[in-house]
This record gives structure tokens, C-alpha cells and sequence, in this order.
């Protein structure tokens, strides 16, 4: 028993120490001059849903609730957000090359058909995130619209890799 007690003690000691530290918030995106939208016309029911269900982790818009400042939930949530961001960012999209552009909305529908996003741990927490069959459909028609706008104004060679 005396034993127990004492891991429970230095776990209980481990754990508000680990509480100072904490990762950074990234602040909220003030710049919108990478936003996707400055590249690829939006429509509003299109914002509305990438708000609502991608810009938390595929954004500098992240909204952190009260639970990230309870470590380690919140170094899991960080690293989950990094590494979200670093596959797919709408507000640093207009920095990326053409053939990134192109491919990330082809990865998009991918996502979509495989009902990988938002992730299910996302889901947990954040209901309203969880996409419609018709919220799906018009990310769908807004992507390949999207491509198609992409393909008649830039030369196909800049959006895709030659296939030997």
C-alpha cells in the first residue's frame, strides 16, 4: 500500500509539473494573402463548411478549447495540428506551387471518398464538424470545379507530373 501511494504521489507530482509546459497557440491568421481563396474562387456554403469542419486543424484559424491547456492532451492535440497543417494549410495554400494546389484538392476528394475527415478523435469532441452526404457532394463539386478552372487557365505540365 505504501508503495501505491508513492507513485500515485510522483505521478500526481509528474503531472502539474508537465502543466507549465505548454506548446505554443499559433495566433490567428491575420494575413490572408495565402488564403485559399486568394487563388480559387469559395463559395460561402463552401467557406462555411471548411470553417466548420477542416480550418481547426488545416488552418491558422485553430480554435483551442479549454481542454489544450491540460497537458498531455494538449502536446497530442498540437502535434495532430502540425501535422495536419503540414499536409494541407488553407491559409498558406496561395504559397504553394501549382502542382501542390492541384494535387491537395485531388487529395481532398480522396479524403472525402474515404471518410477519413475529419478524423473520428475529432469527431468526439466536435459533432458538428461531422460532414452530410450533401456537405460532401458540394466540397466534391467545388473541388473538381475547382480543377477544372485550374487545367483550362494553367498548362497541364505545371499541375502534373509527366507519367512515363
Amino acid at each position: 500500500m505504501k508503495i501505491l501511494k508513492a507513485v500515485l504521489l510522483v505521478l500526481f507530482i509528474a503531472f502539474i509539473a508537465i502543466q507549465f509546459f505548454r506548446p505554443a497557440k499559433v495566433p490567428a491568421a491575420t494575413d490572408l494573402s495565402g488564403d485559399i481563396s486568394t487563388v480559387i474562387p469559395v463559395p460561402e456554403e463552401v467557406v462555411a463548411t471548411l470553417r466548420q469542419s477542416c480550418y481547426d486543424c488545416h488552418s491558422n484559424e485553430t480554435r483551442y478549447p479549454w481542454y489544450y491547456e491540460i497537458q498531455p492532451v494538449g502536446w497530442w492535440m498540437e502535434d495532430h495540428v502540425d501535422e495536419a497543417r503540414n499536409h494541407l494549410n488553407f491559409s498558406d495554400f496561395a504559397n504553394t506551387s501549382l502542382r501542390r494546389q492541384y494535387h491537395k484538392l485531388e487529395e481532398i476528394t480522396e479524403q472525402l471518398d474515404l471518410g477519413e475527415m475529419p478524423l473520428p478523435s475529432y469527431l468526439i469532441a466536435h459533432r458538428d464538424a461531422e460532414l452530410s452526404p450533401d456537405q460532401k457532394s458540394m466540397l466534391r463539386r467545388w473541388v473538381e470545379a475547382s480543377r477544372d478552372t485550374m487545367r483550362v487557365r494553367y498548362p497541364i505540365d505545371s499541375l502534373e507530373r509527366r507519367r512515363n
